[in-house]
C-alpha cells in the first residue's frame, strides 16, 4: 500500500512538473511570436503563436487570431480568427472577449446577435484588472468614428 501511494505522487509530481514546463514553452514560444508580431515580420511569428495557441496559451490564440483576422502572415479568414477569438474568450481573456462582442455585432462567422454581443462586451469590460481600460478604449474608438464600437457602447449602455 505504501509503495502504491508513493508512485502515485511520484506520478502526480511529474505530472505537476511537466505542466509547468509546457506553460514555460508556451509563455515563451508565445514572447517570440509576439516580438516578431510587433516587427511586423507576421510569416515567422506565425508558426510560434500557433504552438502556443495550441497549447492553450490564451494570449497566443487571441494574437493568432489577430492574425487571420488582419491577414497577418496567413491568408485572411473570418471563421479562424472567430475559432481562435473564442478559444481564448473562453479563457476569460477580456481582448479576446472584445473581439467576440465586435464579431457578433457584424455576423462575422457567428450570427449576428445584439445579445450576444452585449453579453461578450460586458464580460470584456467587466474584469477587474482591464475592464475599466477596455472600456476606455471602446469609448476612444467609438468618439474617433468606430461604428462597431458606437453599437457596442450602445449595448452597454442600454
Amino acid at each position: 500500500m505504501k509503495r502504491l501511494l508513493l508512485t502515485i505522487m511520484m506520478v502526480a509530481l511529474a505530472v505537476v512538473a511537466s505542466n509547468a514546463q509546457s506553460e514555460d514553452e508556451a509563455k515563451q514560444l508565445y514572447e517570440e511570436g509576439k516580438a516578431l508580431y510587433d516587427a511586423e515580420n507576421y510569416a515567422a511569428a506565425v508558426p510560434k503563436l500557433r504552438a502556443s495557441a495550441d497549447m492553450g496559451y490564451k494570449k497566443a490564440q487571441y494574437r493568432l487570431g489577430r492574425c487571420y483576422d488582419k491577414g497577418y502572415g496567413v491568408t485572411e479568414n473570418n471563421d479562424e480568427a472567430v475559432k481562435w477569438y473564442r478559444k481564448a474568450a473562453d479563457q476569460g481573456y477580456y481582448k479576446a472577449e472584445y473581439q467576440m462582442a465586435r464579431a457578433y455585432i457584424k455576423g462575422k462567422s457567428v450570427p449576428a446577435s445584439n445579445s450576444k454581443a452585449k453579453e461578450w462586451v460586458l464580460k470584456a469590460i467587466g474584469g477587474k484588472k482591464h475592464g475599466a481600460e477596455m472600456l476606455q478604449e471602446i469609448k476612444a474608438d467609438a468618439a474617433a468614428g468606430d461604428k462597431t464600437d458606437k453599437k457596442l457602447l450602445k449595448l452597454i449602455e442600454e
